[in-house]
C-alpha cells in the first residue's frame, strides 16, 4: 500500500518568475578566477527557459562589470543577455547622479568601467564594492577620513554579505568594512544590491511580475532567501556555495525549500507546471 505523499508547504503552480543568485549557485569560483559550473546548473537554467518562466539573474558582484560576468558565464556554458543580470553597480551609479553627488569609491579595479562617467573629484559620499584584496588600510582610512570630513556624511555598500566562498576558502565581503565605516563614523550605510527591497522590487518590475508569484533561488541564507521573503517573495536555499549547515538552524530565516543544488530546485519548480 503506497503512502500518502506530504503536501508541500507552498505551490509552485503561482510562481511566475524566477531570480537567481549567480555565484555558488550557477557556478563556483576557481584559483584562476575562471570558475567552474556547478553540476546541472547549465541545464537547469535552459529547463527554466523552456518552461516559459522569466529568469533574472541578481548578484552583489562587484569584482567586475556586468559584461564581463555575462561573458564569463556564457564560457561556462550559460545563455543569458546583460539586461537579465542584475548587479549593484549600475543602480548605484543611477542613484548618484540622480542625487547629485561625488563619491569616494572602495571597488575592485575590474569594476572601475562601471562608474567612468560618474564625477568622482571632491567627494561627498563613500562607495564601497567587494574590492578583495584591494581593501588596504589606507584605501578604507581614506574612505573614513571622507564620512568625517562630511557634514551630513553618506555611505554607500554594494550589498552587505558578511563572506564568500572562493576556491582558496571563505573570503570577507564588503558588509565587513562597511559595518567598520559605519560604527566609526557614527553614519548608517545605504544598501544598494540585496537584501534592499528596492533592489529586489526593480528586479520584479522588470520582470513584471508580483513579489507573490515569485521565487529567489540563493546559497546566501540572509541576503538571498531573507531578502527576497522579506520582500514578499518564496526563498530557496541550495546547499551549494556558501552554504554551510548552520544555516538550516538560522534563528530569523526559513526557507520555503532547501534543495541540494540549482538542479533539484528546478524540479521544484517545474514538477507541478
Amino acid at each position: 500500500m503506497a503512502l500518502p505523499v506530504k503536501p508541500s508547504p507552498w505551490s509552485s503552480k503561482s510562481i511566475q518568475g524566477v531570480l537567481l543568485d549567480i555565484s555558488g549557485v550557477l557556478y563556483n569560483n576557481t584559483e584562476d578566477d575562471v570558475g567552474v559550473a556547478i553540476d546541472g546548473s547549465v541545464e537547469a537554467v535552459e529547463r527554466l527557459r523552456k518552461s516559459g518562466l522569466p529568469v533574472r539573474f541578481c548578484t552583489n558582484e562587484t569584482q567586475c562589470t556586468r559584461e564581463q560576468l555575462v561573458r564569463k558565464l556564457s564560457r561556462l556554458g550559460f545563455t543569458l543577455g546583460v539586461s537579465e543580470v542584475f548587479p549593484p553597480a549600475p543602480a548605484v551609479c543611477q542613484i548618484l547622479k540622480e542625487r547629485n553627488l561625488r563619491p569616494f569609491t572602495v571597488i575592485h579595479p575590474s569594476c572601475d568601467p562601471e562608474f567612468a562617467d560618474i564625477d568622482q573629484n571632491d567627494p561627498n559620499c563613500v562607495v564601497l564594492g567587494d574590492a578583495a584584496k584591494y581593501f588596504t588600510f589606507e584605501k578604507v582610512n581614506k574612505a573614513f577620513q571622507t564620512l568625517m570630513s562630511l557634514e551630513k556624511p553618506i555611505l554607500f555598500s554594494m550589498g552587505q554579505g558578511k563572506y564568500y566562498k572562493e576556491a582558496g576558502g571563505l573570503k570577507l565581503d564588503v558588509g565587513a568594512y562597511m559595518k567598520a565605516l559605519e560604527y566609526a563614523c557614527d553614519v548608517k550605510a545605504e544598501i544598494v544590491g540585496k537584501p534592499s527591497p528596492s533592489f529586489f522590487n526593480a528586479v520584479l518590475k522588470d520582470m513584471g511580475v508580483d513579489a507573490s508569484n515569485a521565487v529567489m533561488i540563493g546559497d546566501d541564507i540572509v541576503n538571498d532567501v531573507g531578502g527576497a521573503q522579506a520582500c514578499g517573495m518564496k526563498g530557496i536555499q541550495v546547499r551549494t556555495g556558501k552554504f554551510r549547515p548552520s544555516d538550516e538552524n538560522h534563528p530569523t530565516v526559513k526557507p520555503d525549500s532547501y534543495v541540494d543544488n540549482l538542479a533539484a530546485g528546478v524540479d521544484l519548480l517545474l514538477q507541478n507546471r
